[in-house]
């Protein structure tokens, strides 16, 4: 019988405060809505629950504030699966929210407050080291402060742990020397464009883009491409991966085991990628599926829909978060 796989997750925890509108107030305006719903979310929490979900053992590192949010973010991981004995409470600090407001078309705005995940800190990560030691592999993201994030991939380097760095959201200030540590690197399309400055509107542009951190010194970086699958580029050369259906996605095991391979033996890992959204968004549409966009004095008509690569969210049919089953 194959080794159950585990992956460690150094990232955020965030509570998701969604109101519907049927048009976005201006400025200075009080309207009515008609209905308000919470669920959770954060990059690192929702790998974390996509990865419980397909049968793997995960151990979370995370902070979450001393409040009522936070006591259902825990609950969360406890019905989930997910071992949160990292995650720790910051004193006088509030749990990570995003308020969304979303309107009848489905575009939205958003303001996020990282909250205790900006407390997250590189001696946490050292706190959580003899779980993370033996992990299989470690995924981290940009939601909790770069310090850390560079801590958790020299700590995987350091100890011969493979690690994922997933760049969202991208900063243009991310130390790409510190953030060679990773073993994998594995942005989507905007996020490659705003660290390589470079286009990628075409597949062959998105190769050269890829290419070109490969040349800075990443050992792999795969960029996923949504409906599309995704591109791995290794110093060997690139190579496109076709999406992976629901009902051909392998068990965890072998997804983890491949993971852990060399990169040129990837075929299965890509779908890791979407799953943390997937795995916990039901088929309806979600708050988070519409443009993104700033507050403005009007609404504006109604957007295409959006990419696959954008942040979709999942929907709770509870206005407590203690009821949330997964993470969106």
């Amino acid at each position: 019988m194959s080794k159950r796989p585990r992956i460690g997750v150094v990232g955020s925890s965030n509570v998701d405060l969604v109101t519907y509108v049927d048009r976005m107030p201006v400025w200075g305006e009080t309207i009515a809505a008609p209905r308000f719903e919470m669920s959770h979310g954060g990059k690192g929490a929702n790998q974390a629950v996509a990865a419980a979900k397909l049968g793997v053992a995960v151990v979370m590192v995370s902070k979450v504030g001393d409040d009522m949010l936070g006591d259902g973010v825990l609950q969360n991981f406890e019905r989930t699966g997910v071992d949160a004995r990292h995650v720790e409470r910051a004193n006088g600090q509030s749990t990570g929210t995003a308020t969304i407001l979303v309107d009848k078309s489905g575009d939205n705005c958003i303001l996020i407050v990282k909250g205790a995940n900006g407390d997250l800190t590189p001696e946490d990560v050292e706190r959580a080291g003899d779980d993370l030691k033996t992990c299989d592999l470690i995924l981290t993201q940009l939601e909790v402060p770069l310090e850390t994030v560079y801590a958790t991939l020299a700590f995987g380097k350091r100890h011969g742990v493979k690690t994922v760095l997933n760049p969202a959201p991208a900063v243009r200030d991310l130390d790409m020397e510190r953030a060679r540590d990773a073993s994998f690197l594995m942005p989507n399309e905007t996020e490659l464009a705003i660290l390589t400055r470079l286009p990628v509107e075409s597949e062959a542009e998105v190769a050269a883009a890829a290419h070109s951190l490969v040349g800075r010194g990443f050992e792999a970086v795969i960029v996923t491409l949504g409906a599309r699958g995704a591109l791995i580029a290794t110093p060997e050369g690139a190579r496109r991966i076709a999406p992976v259906s629901r009902r051909s996605t392998p068990p965890a095991p072998a997804t983890l085991s491949s993971a852990a391979s060399p990169a040129t033996s990837l075929p299965a890992f890509p779908s890791m990628r979407r799953s943390p959204k997937r795995a916990a968004t039901p088929p309806s549409r979600s708050p988070g599926a519409g443009r993104r966009r700033p507050m403005r004095p009007r609404p504006s008509s109604k957007r295409s829909a959006p990419s696959s690569g954008e942040r979709t969210r999942r929907r709770s049919r509870s206005p407590s978060p203690a009821r949330g089953r997964g993470l969106g």
